[in-house]
């Protein structure tokens, strides 16, 4: 469901992909039952190839990922967070505009 340049995360690759990365990282929290998640997928999928270089843009399948829901305290989907320097800079719950979560990303590298 991802397109070419998301990142799918996991708990096997969350230290690798987004402690450890040495830009900001957006993660997508959704579920594959989850019609918001699936409406937003899109806009991720196209910031992911449009800040390629720049930030690193990843999904988590929360059905599949609990502990990382629960790391982010995700008690509801879709959240869209921002994590730079292994520090959450920014969230935001429910459907967004693709420029919002553009500013999200703009913000994190500022």
């Amino acid at each position: 469901m991802a397109g070419a340049a998301t990142l799918t995360i996991t708990n096997d690759n969350h230290d690798n992909e987004v402690m450890q990365s040495n830009m900001p990282v957006m993660l997508d929290f959704w579920a594959e039952w989850c019609a918001p998640c699936r409406a937003i997928g899109p806009s991720i999928d196209a910031l992911a190839s449009e800040y390629q270089g720049k930030a690193k843009v990843g999904k988590v399948d929360v059905d599949k990922n609990r502990e990382l829901a629960l790391k982010y305290s995700v008690n509801s989907i879709p959240v869209v967070l921002v994590v730079k320097n292994g520090q959450v800079v920014s969230r935001t719950m429910g459907p967004r505009s693709k420029a919002d979560f553009a500013k999200m990303l703009e913000t994190a590298l500022a």
